[in-house]
């Protein structure tokens, strides 16, 4: 045993106990502002559907019709690699978790649209639109044929459809208590957003709901969708998204991003409104530093270039699809917008090659940081964190398996969900 140090203090407790008193608030406010990501599973996109042609099929459609194209335009692993880049080692693991995903689970976020994919209509055709959306999305529940989150976008809070809009909200969220309750993977979407006020009447509106439903105070959570300036920078040059957060009361539990809207506002030309815009760089940079720590998850717009026609136009489509989710996941934004079903495959080959390629070197410097081996890299709390995130996003998509994950790491999904949620400092 080496000599034990003499240990030598200033000040006294009393310092010390003065300093935490006039903390206390702060503790609390970063406590209530920042309680850090939910722990649960963030769907890699989300599908947009019109309420008119929405039914019971259209997660099993979306699927089928992806395949189908897989078997028309790339009906094997190589042809798949050499159309968006894939490495040997990559192509056929992505090509076959790609196709067993759009077997098994085609669709993780599914939109029933009654915004602009459905637009203005005859108030009792959008009752019944309403009511039978409902009605389709408890059936899918009880027969286990939904997506795993599924829900409405409303039309916006502006005074010109705003009656409309809380009528649908109310028809859609009162059919599915009347069928049997809310389903866990409701998820609720509020677009056009410009005012934070437009955020806390939304709030009051999912609030008066559950008082007259008898449900949990904060059970209705909601999506804010940033398709404006203004809901990225106030009349008086402040951030308005921090404010909208704020605004929701805790119930905000993602910011979308909308190419279009958001980039017509600013004055995009329409040939070049696209998801890796510098305008758009710059919006869901706000949108992301004003999420971060808050559990509010940012999510990235779409692409209007389909992937339809001859086999060419299709390769052509799906690069750049493939180039764009790649772009937006490089840049910490894990989900996106799909609008058509060829979007499909190239949706998850970008995602499963992500983290598959990931996989081997965040494994080993977890393992190195659980094992305080050191090595190239000092890692950090917040870095193993962030490979534990990587590792717990490739497998809730079906990227990554849990036995290759605890065979490379030596940890279980428990482990790592204790260094990737709030708290972890070691």
């Amino acid at each position: 045993m080496g000599q034990h140090e003499k240990i030598a203090t200033s000040l006294p407790a009393a310092v010390t106990e003065a300093v935490g008193a006039s903390l206390a608030g702060v503790d609390a406010e970063l406590a209530r502002r920042y309680p850090g990501d939910p722990g649960t599973r963030q769907p890699v996109h989300t599908v947009y559907v019109p309420a008119d042609t929405f039914t019971a099929g259209t997660v099993r459609s979306w699927g089928d019709q992806a395949l189908a194209a897989l078997d028309e335009h790339a009906p094997d692993a190589a042809s798949l690699a050499r159309v968006l880049g894939l490495s040997d080692a990559l192509a056929g693991p992505v090509y076959e978790r790609v196709r067993d995903k759009l077997v098994r689970e085609p669709v993780e976020d599914l939109r029933i649209d009654f915004e602009d994919g459905y637009g203005p209509r005859p108030d009792d055709e959008e009752d019944e639109a309403a009511a039978r959306a409902a009605r389709l999305v408890h059936e899918a529940y009880a027969t286990g044929t939904a997506a795993p989150y599924t829900g409405i976008r409303v039309k916006c809070l502006e005074a010109v459809v705003r009656a409309r809009s809380i009528r649908t909200l109310d028809i859609f969220l009162s059919g599915l208590m009347a069928a049997g309750g809310l389903p866990d993977g409701l998820v609720l979407t509020l677009p056009k957003v410009t005012y934070a006020e437009q955020v806390a009447a939304m709030a009051r509106l999912a609030g008066a709901f559950e008082t007259a439903n008898g449900l949990r105070p904060g059970r209705i959570g909601f999506e804010i969708q940033i398709e404006t300036s203004q809901a990225i920078l106030a009349a008086d040059g402040t951030a308005t998204v921090a404010r909208m957060i704020d605004a929701a009361g805790g119930r905000a539990t993602g910011l979308h991003y909308g190419t279009f809207d958001y980039s017509a506002c600013v004055g995009v030309s329409a040939a070049h409104q696209a998801s890796d815009h510098p305008a758009a760089d710059h919006a869901k940079a706000v949108m992301q530093v004003a999420a971060a720590g808050t559990g509010v998850r940012v999510s990235d717009g779409s692409t209007n270039v389909l992937p339809v026609g001859p086999t060419a136009q299709v390769h052509e489509a799906w690069r750049l699809h493939h180039s764009l989710t790649r772009r937006a996941l490089a840049r910490a934004y894990y989900q996106g917008w799909d609008m058509h079903p060829g979007h499909l495959p190239t949706r998850y080959a970008a995602v499963y090659a992500f983290y598959r390629e990931g996989l081997e070197p965040a494994a080993a410097r977890l393992s190195a940081y659980v094992a305080k081996a050191g090595g190239a890299v000092m890692d950090e709390p917040a870095t193993a964190k962030a490979l534990s995130g990587h590792l717990l996003r490739g497998l809730d998509c079906g990227a990554l398996d849990h036995d290759e994950v605890t065979r490379l790491t030596g940890l279980t999904r428990g482990d790592l969900e204790g260094f990737a949620l709030p708290g972890h400092r070691a």
